[in-house]
């Protein structure tokens, strides 16, 4: 059956599953949040916002621009280009044949997508980092569908508050409280599927190397903080992995996937008009038609590859793409989360991490709300007060219903990825649990996109090679990444 959303704006929910396994432990030094704080470029600056808005907001007034104060600047999406590879490098593991017990109890997604994707789903390895409600969800549908292994990384305890959300410590209950997260997920998802195998790594994400993320197929980072997902992000294109980033906040929730370049196939009944390959669109192209015969029908197998960009470009100064832009209606009907969230990563990497949680803070968040409602050319008209207080009133928690909407269609979109068919999520997710619409929008930056976005000259590429290094080694932990990096920029040896 051909899923492909023939409206590249509008995305489509779904249900299912993938995996992992884990190799590597090398710590790295001194690697901090410091290193993902991106250097902010003054020419990005957009016009004044209204830091008065949220007090407005709170006692009910309309939203009334205010041009005497200071606006918060927007990143500068150019200095964080690592060199990558294409997406698909081979990872040498033993390969697993489907076999007839394997197909008695996959029989209906064989059905589905075919021996062939359920082979690839077999043996694929899969890395799930952080173990809260939403990657529960994920790990369930992935070792549901039987991937090869899946390794969960997480150096958290579980808390008290995790019991909520997190299906999997059902059993253990408080007893759990002061575990490791992985490993108390660990033992309940190994039941769910014995032919999978489950692994734990206890180590914080920041005790790794780039190298680490090169033994899994795919990589998914969930609930964390934004420098940390351009970190992982980085390391998974100098490897040609493919990455996700997900994340809930109450009602509201994001998926994004990086998949370099990623080539699958659409098999559907031919047309009147033949299928030739084409560019379809800034991300998607069809690379190659081979149509057979099926009874009285001729069958085309399209092969199309889609183009991607990095978490760093998406999540903040990149664009929507033009069939939004040239249309007032379409802006109009783009939800306001896309902005809040945009907010709620920038604020994060200028307040050390901390969710606003002060009058003061409020004012920010809204004065950077408004920018990057600005900033994707939307109408004003839509930020309203009272959708402003419902993300803040969200941050920070985690609603069950949410989870498994958005964690079932990340680990649907795994699956498809893994058996290279049906079109992917290109490249964001943005989720409303009040409206429960989940639409998918390009946000793509106005540069090269897929493996050579990152392919850059002469000494452009020394300065992108060393950005990548400098994140996880920095030297000289009182001096962030940023300013390692402008200082070799400026052709001055870093501390």
């Amino acid at each position: 059956m051909d899923h492909e959303n023939p409206n590249p704006g509008q995305g489509q929910g779904q249900n299912h599953a993938g995996t992992g396994t884990g190799t590597g432990t090398e710590a790295v030094q001194n690697m901090g949040l410091d290193g993902a704080i991106p250097v902010f470029d003054q020419q990005h600056m957009l016009n004044h916002a209204n830091s008065e808005a949220m007090a407005a907001m709170m006692a009910g007034q309309p939203f009334v621009p205010d041009p005497s104060l200071d606006t918060v600047p927007m990143a500068d999406g150019s200095f964080m280009l690592p060199m990558m590879m294409p997406n698909g490098l081979p990872i040498e593991i033993p390969t697993n044949a489907v076999s007839a017990d394997d197909i008695a109890l996959y029989d209906r997604q064989i059905r589905l997508w075919g021996i062939a994707a359920q082979e690839k789903i077999q043996n694929a390895h899969i890395l799930l980092i952080t173990m809260r409600g939403l990657a529960h969800e994920i790990a369930k549908n992935l070792v549901l569908a039987g991937v090869g292994s899946i390794t969960l990384l997480d150096g958290s305890s579980v808390a008290e508050t995790d019991l909520g959300c997190q299906f999997f410590l059902a059993e253990g209950g408080e007893s759990l409280v002061g575990q490791n997260r992985a490993e108390a997920a660990s033992h309940a998802l190994g039941k769910l599927n014995p032919r999978v195998q489950v692994h734990v790594d206890p180590e914080s994400v920041t005790a790794k190397v780039p190298s680490y993320f090169a033994a899994y197929d795919v990589v998914i980072a969930t609930d964390l903080d934004p420098g940390t997902f351009n970190i992982i992000n980085t390391a998974t294109r100098i490897h040609g992995r493919p990455f996700y980033a997900a994340g809930t906040h109450g009602l509201y929730g994001f998926i994004f996937s990086d998949l370099i370049e990623h080539d699958y196939i659409i098999s559907r009944e031919a047309s009147n008009v033949p299928t030739t390959p084409k560019q379809e669109s800034r991300t998607r192209s069809i690379v190659h038609v081979k149509t057979s015969r099926d009874g009285n029908k001729t069958v085309e197998s399209v092969s199309k590859r889609e183009l991607y960009s990095t978490w760093f470009l998406a999540s903040d100064v990149a664009v929507l793409p033009p069939e939004y832009t040239s249309s007032k209606r379409r802006l109009r009907s783009v939800t306001p989360a896309l902005s809040c969230l945009r907010a709620l990563w920038e604020f994060k990497q200028t307040q050390d991490n901390r969710l606003p949680s002060n009058r003061e803070d409020l004012k920010i968040f809204t004065q950077m709300a408004t920018q990057k409602h600005k900033a994707l050319s939307l109408p004003s008209e839509t930020l309203r007060p009272e959708f402003l207080r419902s993300f803040l009133q969200n941050l920070g928690s985690e609603i069950a219903p949410v989870t498994a909407i958005l964690g079932g269609q990340l680990a649907q979109d795994v699956i498809n990825v893994l058996g290279q068919s049906q079109q992917p999520i290109q490249n964001m997710v943005i989720l409303d649990g009040n409206t429960m619409e989940a639409p998918m929008y390009p946000l793509h930056p106005e540069l090269e996109l897929g493996a050579s976005l990152l392919s850059v000259p002469n000494a452009a590429h020394d300065v992108h090679m060393f950005a990548a290094d400098a994140i996880f080694t920095n030297p000289n932990p009182a001096l962030p990444t940023h300013n390692l990096i402008k200082t070799h920029q400026d052709g001055d040896k870093a501390p």
